[in-house]
């Protein structure tokens, strides 16, 4: 298979890691001084998947897609940051001699509303959603390192398509040592990932605290209860689900389960602002009082911590 890598963060050059051993056709896209390092010192990765390392000569690698040789790719797989989604989507419609009508775009971010960004410009049939609960940081610009593991990777449809065409790209991941599925309720996923980032994203960066400290603490477990109860009022009224009824049911599941399989993490949200870089408060929290002042649902607690995020930033 052919594909592109666009987005050369942590979880881009993680998924790049897992998709060479399974000898694909790999071109990566991303910023100067990152295709600079890989270009000159290869791909390499660490952590609780085991080692990897990828010669420069095993891949392709570009700082723009102006740059790629016309040519068709079969998946390109969206890494960038939710808030550079336009973009993304914008830049990809707009190089038309890298893609036909059987390319599959496959959007692998957190947050909800990164879809439509891209039915902007494609049809739903070329639209694939994806979740993935790991934790990936990046060290070095060329390197990425694992650090937790929680569940298999999923990609399906938020538009009811036929997962056939996205089985080659699940089973090539997986070869490669991720575990990847298609799924047919993405949506639902999407949603239970949204639950997750949002009870632990923005109140492990405010405090400077692991998944594992947030949990261990009777005030902080009050806080992410608020977060999860305010964002399950606000599904209800907007006619989304996830896999679990009540948020009682999934806060067992969240504190038995999710947080004890990521502990030691710290969030993406924390790492963006010890960066100096922007968060994606936006498309995590901020969604969630933009779909609640919609449908005129009280979210104080999203409410204040994502207040406390945007004076960090």
């Amino acid at each position: 298979m052919n594909i592109i890598i666009y987005g050369a963060g942590a979880v881009g050059l993680g998924l790049g890691s897992f998709l060479l051993p399974s000898k694909q056709s790999l071109t990566i896209i991303a910023r100067k001084n990152t295709t600079a390092a890989l270009q000159k010192n290869g791909l390499k990765r660490t952590g609780i998947f085991g080692g990897f390392t990828a010669k420069p000569k095993d891949f392709r690698c570009f700082s723009k897609l102006a740059d790629v040789p016309p040519q068709i790719f079969d998946f390109i797989l969206v890494t960038v940051k939710s808030f550079d989604s336009r973009t993304a989507a914008q830049d990809i419609a707009s190089h038309a001699s890298l893609w036909d009508a059987n390319t599959k775009i496959i959007l692998i971010q957190n947050g909800w509303g990164n879809a439509e960004q891209f039915t902007e410009h494609f049809p739903v049939e070329q639209v694939f959603s994806a979740r993935i609960i790991t934790g990936f940081t990046r060290p070095k610009p060329n390197e990425v390192h694992i650090t937790v593991h929680a569940d298999a990777m999923h990609i399906g449809s938020l538009f009811d398509q036929d997962l056939k065409s996205i089985e080659t790209l699940a089973l090539a991941i997986g070869q490669g040592g991720f575990p990847c599925i298609p799924f047919n309720e993405i949506a639902k996923d999407l949603w239970a990932k949204m639950l997750y980032n949002c009870a632990l994203n923005p109140l492990g960066a405010i405090l400077n605290v692991s998944y594992g400290q947030l949990a261990a603490n009777e005030d902080t477990r009050t806080t992410m209860d608020a977060i999860i109860e305010e964002i399950y009022a606000v599904m209800d009224k907007c006619g989304y689900a996830t896999h679990w009824e009540s948020p009682e049911d999934y806060k067992r599941v969240f504190y038995e389960k999710l947080v004890p399989a990521t502990a030691e993490h710290k969030s993406s949200t924390l790492q963006s602002l010890k960066s100096g870089k922007k968060t994606e408060i936006e498309a995590l929290t901020g969604m969630i009082i933009t779909l609640a002042g919609q449908h005129n649902v009280d979210v104080p607690t999203n409410r204040s911590v994502y207040d406390k995020i945007k004076f960090l930033e």
